[in-house]
């Protein structure tokens, strides 16, 4: 089994708080990310931005912090203008940006057996995030395994090994599952967590039982962790215990939106939440048995210190 990089945090208590939305934290800042790269855009456009994105999840309590790589792919990069060498250079910065917010914290605040240092995690977004039209909260690509597996093959390669680990996230169907299992086969020694987009208390966004997703990752060596993310936090309780037993040692995580609706049409949010229940919502995951716990779209850094502070967090 490859050792997690959250062996650390989790010896020094019973969980490890993820980060939030990165792009949502850059909205929060005034960044205008309407565009088919989204938060990618600012690798070359302003990165200085999305290191003091970082940094400000690093301040509220985050113990892990995820690069702006979800919607960094090489055919989104070169579609937009980039060279092959470009676009990979881009790929690169989205983790030396996480890394360096990662050093300056350190460097200030210091680490130890209490208070370890953070982790980088290099974010594998889905097929759907490249295509940039709302599929990746459906899965319906109307593409088949091989596609998929060539599509992830040459990030999936460029971050593997680099990073602390893979954050493999916002997956929406269960061939998309499969192609990035066989891209984990490849890579044994790269440490990786799997998160699921569902519609529902039990499914994916294409519909399939979250039961299925899992069991195509059960005999990974290198899965850390396995859970949701960019999901409604009202389904969270239900697929952590449809996940609980068939995560074959692998941690749990759930880090769902805030509870808003995306409007892929209109590119915009609606149904304004109660963030007030996110810190509420997230002690009853940890009590469901997730252990990597944080927040995605719509959850910006002071989202995430009341959930620090729920979680007994100082």
């Amino acid at each position: 089994m490859t050792q997690s990089p959250f062996e650390p945090h989790l010896a020094a208590r019973d969980h490890v708080l993820l980060d939030g939305g990165l792009a949502s934290q850059l909205e929060l800042e005034g960044h205008d990310l309407d565009h088919a790269l989204w938060s990618a855009r600012l690798l070359a456009d302003d990165p200085d931005a999305i290191e003091r994105a970082h940094r400000a999840f690093l301040d509220a309590g985050a113990d892990c912090v995820i690069s702006a790589s979800y919607q960094a792919t090489p055919q989104g990069l070169r579609r937009a203008g980039a060279s092959a060498a470009g676009a990979r250079a881009l790929i690169l910065r989205s983790l030396e940006l996480a890394e360096r917010a990662r050093d300056e914290f350190l460097a200030e605040r210091g680490a130890g057996p209490a208070s370890p240092a953070p982790v980088v995690a290099a974010s594998i977004g889905p097929y759907g995030a490249y295509l940039a039209d709302g599929s990746e909260y459906r899965g319906d690509y109307g593409v088949g395994l091989a596609a998929l597996v060539d599509f992830h093959r040459e990030r999936f390669e460029l971050l593997a090994g680099r990073a602390d680990l893979l954050a493999i996230e916002t997956i929406p169907s269960v061939t998309e599952v499969e192609a990035l299992r066989e891209l984990l086969l490849e890579h044994p020694g790269a440490a990786a967590w799997v998160s699921f987009a569902c519609r529902d208390g039990a499914h994916l966004a294409d519909g399939a039982p979250i039961e299925r997703a899992a069991e195509a990752l059960e005999d990974l060596e290198n899965l850390v962790a396995v859970g949701v993310n960019c999901t409604a936090p009202e389904h969270v309780d239900s697929l952590l215990g449809r996940l609980a037993a068939r995560r074959s040692g692998a941690e749990l995580l759930a880090y769902p939106n805030s509870g808003e609706r995306y409007e892929a049409e209109t590119k915009t949010w609606s149904e304004e939440p109660s963030r007030s229940d996110l810190p509420d919502l997230a002690t009853g995951w940890r009590r469901r048995g997730a252990r990597l716990i944080g927040g995605c779209c719509r959850v910006t850094a002071p989202d995430l210190a009341r959930i620090a502070a729920a979680l007994g967090r100082t």
